[in-house]
C-alpha cells in the first residue's frame, strides 16, 4: 500500500502535504507539525461558545475541574490564555497545571492550539 498525499490549507495561508496519518509539512515554514485531528478542529473555525473540552489536551476530567473554577468555555480560558500573555515564558502552561492538575503534555497540547488559534483568528 502506498502513501496517500494531499495538500491541505490553513487560515494562516500557509499550505501542508501530508499523509494520510497526522504528520504535516508546513510549506512556508519547512516544518514537521504532529497535530491531532481535535487540535486541527479547533483551529479550523472561528471559537464561538465551544466547551473547554473541544481545546487539545483538554478532557472530560481536567475540563471538568476548569468548570468548577469558571472555565466552562474556550472563550473564558482563552482570556486567561490572552491575560498570561499568549504563554509567553510559559505561564499560561504553569497555569494550567497548577489550577487543575493538567500534566506537562496537556498543558502544552492546549497553549500549542490557543496559540495556533489566535495567530488565525486575532
Amino acid at each position: 500500500m502506498s502513501p496517500t498525499y494531499a495538500l491541505y490549507r490553513s487560515h494562516g495561508g500557509g499550505a501542508y502535504i501530508g499523509l494520510a496519518v497526522e504528520w504535516r509539512y508546513h510549506i512556508k515554514t519547512g516544518k514537521m507539525s504532529n497535530t491531532s485531528q481535535k487540535h486541527r478542529d479547533f483551529v479550523s473555525e472561528p471559537m464561538g461558545d465551544k466547551p473547554i473540552t473541544a481545546l487539545a489536551g483538554i478532557g472530560e476530567v481536567l475540563g471538568g475541574k476548569l468548570e468548577e473554577q469558571g472555565f466552562d468555555k474556550a472563550y473564558v480560558l482563552l482570556g486567561q490564555f490572552l491575560i498570561l500573555r499568549k504563554d509567553a515564558d510559559d505561564l499560561f502552561k504553569d497555569w494550567l497545571k497548577d489550577s487543575c492538575g493538567a500534566n506537562s503534555r496537556q498543558a502544552e497540547l492546549c497553549s500549542s492550539c490557543l496559540k495556533e488559534w489566535c495567530a488565525s483568528f486575532l
